[in-house]
């Protein structure tokens, strides 16, 4: 369980990292207006959340197949 709280821990602070940009390069394209930075940044955190979903996907599959090969590499 702690490998898995660290890892969220790391995604939380790019995320963090991310919104600091991401919200000044948004102010500066429309503005300073509350409504549309918000939507913006809902759709942001949406695609951003895929994309997140994916790579904890692909690594928990690509660890599960690196396992079962070491399984069979002991067992010989």
């Amino acid at each position: 369980m702690g490998k898995n709280r660290d890892i969220l821990k790391v995604l939380l602070v790019i995320l963090i990292g991310m919104f600091i940009p991401f919200l000044g390069s948004v102010t500066l394209s429309y503005g300073f207006e509350p409504n549309m930075i918000l939507v913006t940044f809902l759709y942001y955190l949406v695609f951003f959340g895929l994309e997140l979903g994916f790579v904890y996907l692909y690594f928990t599959f690509s660890g599960r197949r690196a396992n079962k090969k070491m399984e069979q590499y002991k067992s010989k």
